[in-house]
């Protein structure tokens, strides 16, 4: 079982917060809300988006590359979750 099915209704939560960001941004657009408001409604939705990139980049490794709390090979195990803190980092 894929680590999307297994968590489906978590990931579809979190798509739908940032469809309704984005049609707030939409209604904001069409009422002509000032231009800072809106900035800071797109950082909003770009932080979402980066964080479900983050959270699928990092599940996709401990499902179907190698699972750094799972596996005996140390060196590897070490490798991986190194890399878990590189990704997270880099999309922060």
């Amino acid at each position: 079982m894929s680590h999307t099915t297994k968590n489906k209704s978590k990931l579809l939560a979190r798509v739908r917060r940032m469809k309704g960001q984005m049609e707030a941004i939409e209604k904001a657009l069409d009422a002509e809300a000032p231009c800072n408001e809106i900035l800071n409604m797109v950082a909003s939705v770009r932080g979402a988006m980066t964080g479900l990139t983050a959270e699928l980049i990092e599940e996709h490794i401990r499902e179907h590359v190698v699972n750094p709390d799972r596996d005996d090979n140390a060196d590897r195990a070490k490798g991986a979750a190194e890399l878990i803190d590189v990704i997270r980092t880099y999309l922060k």
